[in-house]
């Protein structure tokens, strides 16, 4: 057993970071599974892993478990829903990959499912109208998905896909539709996952917009640190020069010469420790 215990982490710290993701949405929803039999035996009705680490649309409870925001992230209903989530999560996650590092994918990913969240709650709670009868619950890792898929759509739209029976069709294409499609579905009987992919959505493309605009400021600071030891050295040892006249130039090619011609006639062990001083300093 502490065999398999071993390989099996061995096997995910070897593994990147898109499959790590994968692993733990996996491994979370075994531990749903365990967690709604065990419920069963105290109400019927409850799960209760969904009842602490999905989203409830109610403030209250959002509270008293504020990690929720994040977690419903991890949390799925079904083996259909959790395998439709990790494929596209699989195949967008390392296109992703191919242009940015593992920690700019988990951000996407987290933050994306909390802008998700956010959206859910405040629809819920502000907007009546919108999102029906309150005591709904989210769940599913949608929202952070789409934040990686519209960032990526966003940083490269006219990359192309090949889908099968279809053929290759541009990303910028691909990121609309699954936009419209949330957009045109919001009043129906999903109505929190609708508006938690638009809010990923919302987050990948704000994200990545600034982010190909130049607002890059983490980006410009290890430039300076680079920089400033080479300028403080150098203040520091010698004082700024004035600029350099001509006559000045003329009468240290004349001094120069005269080193010269002293050590062509007597040598270098010749000169005086200001000669050489001296000399030292113009080879600079």
């Amino acid at each position: 057993m502490a065999q398999i215990k071993e390989q099996i982490k061995t096997n995910f710290l070897k593994s990147n970071i898109v499959q790590q993701l994968i692993y733990v949405n996996i491994a979370i929803y075994v531990a749903t599974l365990l967690f709604g039999f065990f419920g069963t035996l105290i109400d019927e009705n409850q799960n209760l892993f969904y009842t602490y680490f999905a989203l409830s649309s109610d403030l209250g409870d959002t509270l008293w478990h504020p990690w929720s925001i994040v977690t419903y992230g991890f949390v799925h209903a079904s083996f259909v829903h959790l395998l439709m989530n990790m494929l596209i999560l699989y195949y967008i996650g390392n296109l992703f990959l191919d242009y940015f590092t593992p920690k700019n994918l988990l951000t996407y990913y987290l933050l994306g499912t909390v802008f998700g969240g956010l959206l859910y709650l405040l629809t819920y709670n502000f907007v009546p109208s919108l999102s029906g009868p309150g005591g709904a619950i989210l769940m599913g890792a949608s929202a952070g998905v789409t934040a990686i898929f519209i960032g990526i759509a966003t940083y490269m739209p006219r990359f192309e896909i090949r889908l099968a029976f279809i053929g290759y069709v541009k990303l910028w294409i691909l990121a609309s539709i699954w936009v419209f499609w949330d957009l045109i579905q919001l009043t129906g009987d999903n109505t929190g996952g609708r508006l938690a992919h638009l809010g990923g959505a919302l987050f990948g493309f704000l994200s990545m917009y600034y982010y190909t605009n130049g607002f890059r400021i983490n980006l410009n600071i290890p430039q300076f640190k680079k920089k400033s030891p080479l300028k403080t050295v150098y203040k520091s040892k010698e004082s700024p020069k004035r600029k350099m006249t001509r006559e000045d130039s003329d009468n240290t090619q004349q001094k120069v010469n005269g080193i010269l011609d002293k050590i062509g006639k007597s040598g270098y062990d010749s000169l005086s420790s200001e000669e050489k001083e001296f000399l030292f300093k113009q080879g600079d």
